[in-house]
């Protein structure tokens, strides 16, 4: 069964993808380097300005038309990793910005001019409980002072502006643990080497991951995004964007691995004939292929409740749950029917098999989902 949806942006992405093969992606993974050429295309053609208002530029389409993107882009053998941030981190500029920041900006990352690809949400010590972050803003007058760490902050150094989240009053001072946290839209053309440092973080795979410094940044306090002290509540809009497109990533990934194996499995012959007559190459394939299928009906469900504005934590979650188990079940099954091959360069597979293995952590541990889905869906108390 195929998405139907959004056809031809779905073969308007596997036609640029096919100019972007195997080959260009090995040479990145050997080399770390980031894929300007593969983000520059894409940017050309429109694709990463699709959440954007027309009146800015973009094409003002919903979250359901940017799975159908990033689906496509993965199961082409690409990694929309490299500037998927750009979509899940629009929504906050999009609903809490002001008209300035919008006039200002939106238009120059429509057109490719700026990219917004940085998330600045982690820390070290907090890991996943945001609502222990550190990083502090404190207001000076015009500007806010900026300083902190962060963590496991994708594509900063390909990066012109990134949404971060700091505290600007003091945890124990809040009726909530989440209360007293903004968000600033920083341009980090001006930050760098002035109070912002970006250190790489080397990976097993090739995802631009770096950790952050703030030493007495100072930032304009134009910079604040809507309410100081609000920033919680906006940026979960934009978390349950992001698990959403990476879920529909993860899709992707399922069916790149679920092509790959089905199509050597029909070719290849051992003692005397296709291994994809053999029910024990066939059955993990077709249990791949169900899997895949299921979690895609989660991830179009999420889509669909995030663009008509309705809740969609628990969904997005079990998207993201659903979708990135799948892709990787996948991704295991594809190994195994091609044996040593699948550990070979050349095919694309170890690659891609190390690429979906990062969503079992990211953005949201399997654990917390479980964790979210027994607290708010079931009633069960909760354990932290």
């Amino acid at each position: 069964m195929e998405n139907a949806e959004y056809p031809e942006i779905r073969e308007s992405v596997k036609r640029l993808c096919a100019d972007f093969p195997g080959a260009y992606w090995q040479e990145l993974d050997r080399e770390r380097s980031y894929p300007s050429a593969f983000v520059k295309a894409l940017s050309d053609a429109g694709f990463l300005s699709v959440l954007i208002p027309e009146e800015f530029g973009g094409s003002g389409l919903g979250i359901a038309a940017a799975t159908a993107i990033l689906e496509e882009v993965h199961r082409s053998g690409c990694n929309g990793g490299a500037c998927h941030a750009q979509m899940y981190t629009m929504g906050t500029i999009l609903r809490y910005g002001s008209d300035e920041q919008k006039a200002r900006y939106l238009p120059a990352i429509a057109s490719g001019e700026l990219r917004l690809q940085a998330f600045g949400v982690t820390e070290p010590t907090a890991g996943t409980d945001t609502t222990r972050i550190e990083t502090f803003a404190e207001r000076r007058g015009d500007n806010f002072v900026v300083n902190g760490q962060k963590l496991w902050i994708s594509r900063a150094e390909h990066s012109d502006l990134m949404v971060l989240l700091a505290r600007t009053q003091k945890r124990d001072k809040g009726a909530k643990p989440s209360d007293g946290m903004s968000v600033f839209l920083v341009d980090m053309r001006e930050a760098i080497g002035r109070g912002l440092t970006i250190r790489p973080v080397r990976t097993m795979l090739n995802h631009a991951t770096t950790e952050l410094f703030f030493d007495n940044l100072e930032i304009p306090a134009s910079a604040l995004i809507g309410q100081e002290g609000a920033g919680f509540r906006y940026i979960l809009g934009g978390m349950n964007a992001e698990r959403i497109l990476i879920a529909s990533e993860c899709i992707g990934d399922a069916r790149f691995f679920i092509d790959r194996a089905s199509a050597y499995a029909r070719d290849r012959r051992v003692f005397g004939r296709a291994i994809g007559e053999n029910q024990g190459i066939q059955f993990p394939i077709a249990r791949a292929y169900v899997q895949m299928t299921a979690a895609a009906e989660m991830v179009r469900k999420a889509a669909a409740l995030y663009d008509a504005g309705e809740p969609c934590g628990t969904e997005a979650n079990m998207a993201k749950m659903l979708a990135s188990e799948a892709s990787w079940f996948a991704a295991d099954m594809c190994v195994q029917t091609h044996g040593g091959f699948g550990f070979a360069e050349e095919y694309d597979i170890e690659r891609k098999f190390r690429e979906t293995r990062l969503y079992q952590v990211a953005p949201i541990s399997t654990n917390l989902i479980l964790s979210h889905v027994a607290t708010h869906v079931l009633g069960l108390p909760k354990s932290f």
